[in-house]
C-alpha cells in the first residue's frame, strides 16, 4: 500500500481570470467548473468552484427563454396595465384560459415511505378529449375562480367577463386585463364592455407575463395536476374548484396585498425601471 504524499497531490487549479469569462459571465472552458479540465475528477475541483464562483457574483442556473414583443402599442397598453394594478387595484381584474387539459397521468411529487415512491402509469390513453378552465382572478380581492369548458370562443369568453362585472355590481368602470387573444377581441365583446363600464386591457404581443392571473396558475398545476391520474374530467374539475376553495379561503389579507404592493414600487424606483423592466426615462 502506497502512502500519498502532500508533494504528489495536484494543485487546484486557480480561479478563473475576467478573460476567461464568456460575455455572459459563465467560464469559457467549463459550463459546469471554473477553469477545470474534462479528464479532471469532479471531487478536486468541486470545491474551489464553490468558493471562488459566489465571491465573482457567478450561480449555476437554469437557462430561461424571453421572447421580444413586436407589439407597436407595447408602451401605451403596458402604461395602462400598470395604471389599473397600481391607481385601481381594487377596480382590476384578469381573465384568461389554463390549459388544455387532458385526462392522463402527470408527474408530480409527494409525501411517501421511504424507499416505495409513488408510482403512475407509463401508458395511457387520451380518450377524453380536452378542456380549459377560463379564469378570473381578482387583483384586490386575491380570488380565483371560473369553470371548465371543452373549448376556448367568444361564448365562453363572454361568460367569463359578465361574471367578473357581476363582481362589481354597482356599475361603477372596472378593468380587465387579458391577452390579444381574437375571441377576446370580437365586436360584441366590445360593444357590451363599452355599454357595462367595462375596460379591456389587452397585453402587449409576446408579453402574456404582463396578465398577473398567469403568476396563479402555477400553483393551480402544481396542487391539482401534479402527481395526479384523474379518471374522467368531472373529478379532475372537482379536484380543481377544491383547491380553488381552499385558495380563496386563505386569500391574503388587503393590508399584506398593500404592503407588498408598495414594495414592488419602492424596488422599481430604486432599481430605476418601471413595470414590464423598462427605463424610468425611457418610459417617461
Amino acid at each position: 500500500m502506497t502512502t500519498r504524499t502532500s508533494s504528489s497531490r495536484r494543485p487546484p487549479p486557480a480561479p478563473p481570470s475576467s478573460a476567461s469569462l464568456s460575455p455572459d459571465g459563465r467560464s469559457a472552458s467549463s459550463p459546469t467548473t471554473c477553469g477545470a479540465t474534462s479528464a479532471a475528477p469532479y471531487g478536486s475541483d468541486a470545491k474551489p468552484c464553490a468558493a471562488c464562483c459566489p465571491r465573482r457574483g457567478i450561480t449555476f442556473q437554469r437557462t430561461k427563454t424571453w421572447k421580444e414583443s413586436s407589439d407597436p402599442d407595447f408602451d401605451t397598453k403596458l402604461d395602462r396595465i400598470e395604471y389599473a394594478l397600481t391607481q385601481r387595484p381594487e377596480r382590476t381584474f384578469a381573465f384568461d384560459e389554463f390549459g388544455p387539459l387532458g385526462i392522463r397521468p402527470t408527474a408530480g411529487s409527494c409525501w411517501a415511505k421511504q424507499e416505495r415512491p409513488a408510482r403512475l402509469p407509463a401508458t395511457y390513453h387520451r380518450t377524453h378529449g380536452t378542456t380549459y378552465f377560463h379564469g378570473c382572478y381578482s387583483v384586490g380581492d386575491d380570488t380565483l375562480w371560473g369553470v371548465n369548458r371543452r373549448r376556448k370562443g367568444i361564448g365562453p369568453t363572454w361568460a367569463a367577463l359578465k361574471s367578473i362585472r357581476a363582481a362589481r355590481p354597482d356599475g361603477a368602470p372596472i378593468y380587465v386585463i387579458l391577452d390579444n387573444l381574437s375571441a377576446h377581441k370580437n365586436w360584441r365583446i366590445r360593444r357590451w364592455a363599452a355599454k357595462n363600464k367595462v375596460e379591456l386591457c389587452f397585453t402587449p404581443t409576446n408579453a402574456s407575463w404582463a396578465n398577473p392571473i398567469e403568476a396563479h396558475f402555477g400553483p393551480l398545476r402544481q396542487f391539482t395536476l401534479a402527481n395526479s391520474h384523474h379518471p374522467n374530467h368531472p373529478v379532475q374539475t372537482r379536484e380543481l374548484h377544491r383547491y380553488l376553495r381552499w385558495r380563496n379561503q386563505n386569500a391574503r389579507h388587503p393590508e399584506v396585498l398593500a404592503a407588498q404592493r408598495r414594495e414592488r414600487a419602492r424596488v422599481r424606483s430604486e432599481k430605476g425601471i418601471r413595470f414590464g423592466g423598462r427605463p424610468i426615462a425611457a418610459a417617461a
